[in-house]
């Protein structure tokens, strides 16, 4: 018996087109819900290790979108453009991610933010158009590898937001 998706695809060639990331993070899941829905969190912490981010336009809320560019640690610019499909606070956010709007090779990411005791589980599944292009941002891109420097990014920022916001008052740190 052959098991398929929600759109009909057999469930082993959305594997062959997917990267799946996840990560433990030690704070409350609204905290890390909106790291996602600010810029002024999300430029402090999105990309992989190296990377920084400018923000063009910014807007959260589904059918809005989010258009930067990011700064790659040898001086490449990589434009960007996330439209927001789906917002579901703190669970879930569903976007579709590529160089601009109408880009042919963008692919879609579902963000599920888990209460997992005191902290949160986060799991970034992406889906490509094809197996060619999910193999090359692997290869070509390190899809994976920046995947979780980014979600490491992620996890180091909320921790400091976390440390500020229970520090007594008047605290040097």
């Amino acid at each position: 018996m052959t098991t398929t998706s929600s759109d009909g695809e057999p469930d082993g060639a959305i594997a062959a087109r997917e990267v799946v990331i996840s990560r433990a993070i030690g704070a409350p899941r609204e905290l890390v819900f909106e790291a996602f829905t600010q810029v002024r969190h999300l430029s402090r912490w999105w990309g992989p290790e190296g990377f920084t981010t400018t923000t063009r336009s910014f807007e959260f809320r589904v059918g809005g979108a989010w258009d930067f560019v990011m700064h790659g640690p040898d001086g490449t610019d990589y434009q960007e453009w996330i439209t927001w499909r789906e917002i579901v606070p703190p669970e879930r956010i569903a976007l579709l991610h590529g160089e601009s709007r109408d880009d042919p090779n963008a692919f879609e990411s579902v963000l599920a933010f888990e209460p997992a005791g005191d902290g949160t589980r986060i799991v970034m599944r992406t889906v490509f158009p094809t197996k060619e292009l999910r193999d090359e941002a692997v290869e070509k891109y390190h899809a994976i590898e920046g995947g979780e420097q980014t979600l490491r990014n992620l996890a180091a920022y909320v921790a400091e937001v976390t440390r500020s916001q229970t520090a007594p008052k008047g605290a040097e740190g």
